[in-house]
This record gives structure tokens, sequence and C-alpha cells, in this order.
């Protein structure tokens, strides 16, 4: 569900940019008042583009965001943020990966 929204924001935010861009208004064959806000927009195009794209993409950035942060080493998962729910410190994930090198078969 929130992928789907995600891309339908992302859609939406394509349509937003092409629309300040281009100059056309679409709220006259709506049969709608045109809100200030797009107004403004058409008048500052440059920045209104610059801000429905980084809004549009730290939206989309959190709808699709899972949390995940796993390590893994010669193809062994050696943590995973999920199973312990915090991130490890650096000198926790040194003292893991010097352990797995002492004790990988061949060394």
């Amino acid at each position: 569900m929130r992928s789907m929204l995600a891309q339908a924001l992302g859609i939406l935010k394509f349509v937003l940019i092409g629309l300040v861009v281009t100059g056309y208004n679409p709220f006259p064959l709506l049969n709608l008042q045109t809100p200030s806000s797009f107004t403004w927009a058409i008048n500052n195009k440059m920045y209104a583009c610059l801000m429905l794209f980084f809004i549009s993409n730290a939206i989309e950035g959190q709808l699709i965001s899972t949390g995940a942060f796993e390590v893994s080493f010669n193809d062994v998962p050696i943590w995973s943020k999920l199973e312990t729910g915090r991130i490890p410190s650096p000198g926790e994930m040194v003292e893991i990966i010097e352990n797995h090198l002492r004790y990988t078969p061949g060394r």
C-alpha cells in the first residue's frame, strides 16, 4: 500500500512540475477558482519546482523506508537491525568482523 502511494506521489510530482513549467492552468477547465498557491508557483517557477521536487522526494523516501540495516561479511549475515532493534557501534562492528575473520575456515 505504501509503495503504491509513493508511486502515485511520484507521478503527481512530475505532473505538477510539468504544469508549473509550462504555465498551464487546469483549474478553469474544471470550473474551479485557481488557488493562490498555484498562481504563486507559476510566478516563481524555479523555486516552486525545486520545492515540489525535494518535498515530494522526502515524503516518498519516508513511505518506502523499511528501517532495515543489515551487514554481511563473505555472504554471511553478521548484523541485522531488524533482529536486534539497533545499529551497532563502530567498535562492535570491528569486533564482530575480527571474530568472523578469526573463525573463518582456511585462515
